[in-house]
C-alpha cells in the first residue's frame, strides 16, 4: 500500500509548508496552518487514459491560428452577457462569488432554465426537489436543463460523458471532492484538484463551465488565491440583502473588459434585468429636500445617474462623526477639509453623514462635485433644483478637475430630462445643439455662487 503523504496548508492564503508552524510567513496570520492528506494516483485526469485519446498539441505560428469561428454563447441575459464581454466563450471557466443568500444560485439556475443549450446543473448543496421548488418560481417549463446532485467529481464526469451537455454549472466548488485527494471537501488541496480536473475537461471538450464559489468574512473567494488565477473569469455578485438591487462585476476577465457592470432587481419570480438603472437609483420625491444631489457617473461603458444624500448636523458629543455608505470615507474627509480650507465652511464641529442611494458602492471621482453640492445643501438647509446634476472631480486646491467621457454623461443626463449639468471648465466637449445647459465651473467658489 502506498505511503500516505501529508503536507501543511495555510487556510487563509493557501501557502504550502513542510511542517506545522504558528504563523504563516506569507499572509502573517496566526494559527491558520493545518495538515492535509495528499495521495495522488499516477493518472489524475478527468477521464481515463484510454478515453482521453492520443491527441498531441503541436506548436503553431500565431498568424496561423484560426479565431474566425470563435462564437460566444448567448445566455439570454443581457446583463450577464455584458459583464462577460458579449457572451460565454467555449471552453472557458467562470467563477461567481458573493455573500450567502445574495442570489448566486438563483442567478445561474435562472440562466440554465432560460437558455436553449443543453445544460447540466450540478448541486452539492441542495436536493433535486429543493432546486425544483426554486425553479418553479423562475421558469417552470424548461426542456434543456438537467439537475444532478453529486459531489464526487468522478461520478460527475461519468454523467457528463453520457449526457454531453453544452454548458456545465457547478454549485459550488467548495462542495466537490476527488478520489485523487484524501482530504475533506472544501480544503485547499481538494479545491485545487477539483478545479484542475474541471479546467482539463473544459479545455479538452470546449465546454464552458460556471462555478459558484463561497467567500470569506473579508469578502474574498474562499480557498487558495491560486483558484482565481486558474479560472478565466472571476465575477462578484454584490448587494445588500436589505435592498432589492444586485450588482454583478468582473474582477478578472480574459475575454473582455473588467469595467462592465450588470444590475439586477430581486423579485419573487427571480432576478430581473435592469436596463435603465438611472431611473431606479434616483428616488422619487414629492417636494424639495435639502442634502440631495445627482451625480453622472460611469460604470464601465454604461453611464449612470445616482443620487447622493448628505446630512450635516451639529455634533452632540465631543468628537464629530464622519460616516459614508457606498462612498470612500477617506475621500469624504478630504472633501470636508477642502471645503473648510478653500471655501471657509466651518464643518469641523459638525457631524457629516453621506449615503449613495440604491445600496451600491461607487468609486468614480466624478461624483466629488455632487458630494460637495449635497453637503453644502444640507449645511445651509437649502434644497437644490431637482433637475441639476454634477460630473467633476475636486482637487486639493479647490479646483474643479475634468473627468473622462464627459460627453457620455451629458447625453445621459439630457435623456433623463435634467436641465443643467455642472462640469469642469477644462473639459473638452464637441457636442452641440443639446437641450441641457452645460455649466462650466473652475473652482469651488463658482459652484457656491451658482447654487446660492
Amino acid at each position: 500500500m502506498a505511503k500516505v503523504k501529508t503536507t501543511f496548508f495555510c487556510q487563509n492564503c493557501g501557502s504550502q509548508f513542510a511542517k506545522w508552524q504558528g504563523q504563516c510567513t506569507s499572509c502573517k496570520e496566526w494559527n491558520t496552518i493545518a495538515e492535509e492528506v495528499i495521495q495522488k494516483p499516477e493518472k489524475s485526469n478527468w477521464k481515463t487514459q484510454s478515453q482521453a485519446g492520443t491527441r498531441i498539441s503541436k506548436p503553431l505560428k500565431i498568424n496561423e491560428i484560426d479565431t474566425s469561428q470563435e462564437a460566444r454563447l448567448d445566455l439570454q441575459d443581457n446583463e450577464f452577457n455584458r459583464v462577460l464581454g458579449g457572451g460565454m466563450v467555449n471552453g472557458s471557466l467562470t467563477l461567481l462569488g458573493g455573500e450567502p443568500g445574495i442570489g448566486k444560485s438563483t442567478l445561474l439556475l435562472q440562466i440554465a432554465l432560460n437558455i436553449n443549450y443543453k445544460t447540466l446543473y450540478v448541486s452539492g448543496e441542495e436536493s433535486q426537489r429543493q432546486i425544483k421548488m426554486r425553479a418553479e418560481r423562475v421558469n417552470p417549463s424548461s426542456e434543456s436543463c438537467y439537475i444532478l446532485t453529486e459531489t464526487k467529481t468522478q461520478n460527475i464526469f461519468k454523467q457528463i460523458e453520457s449526457l454531453k451537455p453544452e454548458i456545465v454549472i457547478i454549485d459550488s466548488i467548495q462542495t466537490l471532492h476527488s478520489d485523487f485527494i484524501e482530504s475533506s471537501a472544501g480544503s485547499i488541496s481538494q479545491i485545487k484538484e477539483c478545479t484542475t480536473e474541471l479546467i482539463k475537461f473544459a479545455k479538452e471538450t470546449a465546454t464552458p463551465v460556471l462555478l459558484i464559489g463561497h467567500i470569506t468574512k473579508d469578502g474574498h473567494i474562499a480557498g487558495p488565491k491560486i483558484l482565481e488565477h486558474m479560472v478565466d473569469t472571476v465575477l462578484q455578485f454584490e448587494g445588500d440583502r436589505n435592498h432589492v438591487f444586485r450588482v454583478l462585476r468582473a474582477n478578472k476577465n480574459r475575454f473582455g473588459s473588467t469595467n462592465e457592470l450588470g444590475i439586477y432587481e430581486m423579485q419573487g419570480s427571480g432576478l430581473r434585468e435592469v436596463s435603465n438603472p438611472s431611473e431606479i437609483l434616483i428616488s422619487e420625491k414629492d417636494g424639495e429636500l435639502s442634502g440631495n444631489a445627482v451625480a453622472a457617473t460611469l460604470e464601465g461603458l454604461r453611464p449612470l445617474m445616482i443620487e447622493v444624500q448628505a446630512l450635516v448636523s451639529t455634533a452632540v458629543y465631543g468628537t464629530p462623526q464622519r460616516s459614508a455608505t457606498g462612498f470612500n470615507a477617506k475621500r469624504l474627509n478630504m472633501i470636508l477639509a477642502i471645503l473648510e480650507k478653500r471655501a471657509g465652511f466651518r464643518l469641523g464641529a459638525k457631524d457629516v453623514f453621506l449615503n449613495i442611494t440604491g445600496g451600491i458602492t461607487v468609486d468614480d471621482p466624478a461624483i466629488d462635485l455632487a458630494v460637495v453640492a449635497a453637503i453644502l445643501s444640507s449645511n445651509e438647509d437649502m434644497a437644490l433644483p431637482s433637475d441639476f446634476c454634477f460630473a467633476a472631480e475636486v482637487g486639493l486646491s479647490g479646483e474643479i478637475r475634468p473627468v473622462q467621457r464627459v460627453e457620455q454623461r451629458i447625453l445621459e443626463a439630457e435623456k433623463l430630462g435634467f436641465s443643467t449639468i455642472f462640469i469642469s471648465k477644462y473639459s473638452k466637449i464637441s457636442i452641440k445643439n443639446t437641450l441641457i445647459v452645460v455649466q462650466k465651473v473652475s473652482k469651488i467658489e463658482d459652484i457656491i455662487h451658482h447654487l446660492t
